[in-house]
């Protein structure tokens, strides 16, 4: 496991890890401007994919049950929380790294209240069908379960990845979190309670933070 010194100069992986955090805060800022300002083409955009979108749900009802289980179930912000407890909680007993896990548990809270507040600030709307096939609470940018899904895979990712695990082991892991944070973001385009730009803004956002606090793991551990 590698440990850096406090007395050590930044090294080149910091200064990659910030310059990549500066390109995702831009494009998350650039996203978030567009949805805020109503653009046009991108409010076009969202509305052709989502009537299409809907209706293939209403066709396919089988498998959009099952989106609903995964969306709800499997994938739900909640779940993602409570994945991310249980290895807060290793991190303390079995580790011995408390700072990490400290910093673990506060970067998922930090992104959650981010989350919150980006969608009382812009206070978009969700699509409204006649025939809906689910339903959703609060506004609609950014997805929730998009930016927490790329948030807590993120971290675990690199969790894993700085303690050294096996290939196997790395490779099942990084199978798991792409699935899931990309199916979590197209199950809540298919049910009808995101715009496309909601999911793919909770994505950028998720991805921000996750760099961010990989930079500050870096920079600022004892």
């Amino acid at each position: 496991m590698y440990t850096s010194s406090v007395d050590s100069p930044p090294r080149p992986e910091h200064r990659t890890t910030a310059g990549l955090a500066g390109v995702l805060t831009l494009c998350s800022a650039l996203l978030l401007t567009l949805v805020a300002a109503r653009w046009s083409p991108l409010v076009t955009a969202d509305k052709d994919i989502a009537v299409t979108t809907h209706r293939w749900a209403v066709d396919e009802s089988g498998f959009t049950q099952v989106c609903r289980i995964l969306t709800d179930w499997v994938w739900d912000p909640w779940t993602m929380r409570l994945l991310c407890a249980v290895v807060v909680v290793a991190l303390v007993v079995r580790f011995a790294a408390r700072w990490t896990a400290l910093w673990l548990a506060l970067t998922v809270a930090v992104g959650t209240l981010l989350q919150q507040g980006i969608k009382a600030a812009v206070d978009r709307p969700r699509p409204v069908w006649p025939d809906p096939v689910d339903s959703a609470h609060y506004s609609a940018f950014p997805s929730g379960h998009a930016m927490t899904a790329t948030v807590v895979c993120g971290l675990l990712l690199w969790l894993l990845h700085r303690h050294g695990v096996g290939r196997a082991v790395w490779r099942t892991a990084l199978a798991v979190a792409v699935v899931s944070v990309a199916g979590v973001g197209l199950t809540r385009i298919w049910l009808g309670v995101h715009w496309p730009s909601d999911v793919v803004g909770g994505w950028l956002l998720g991805t921000t933070v996750v760099v961010l606090a990989v930079w500050a793991h870096r920079r600022w551990q004892p």
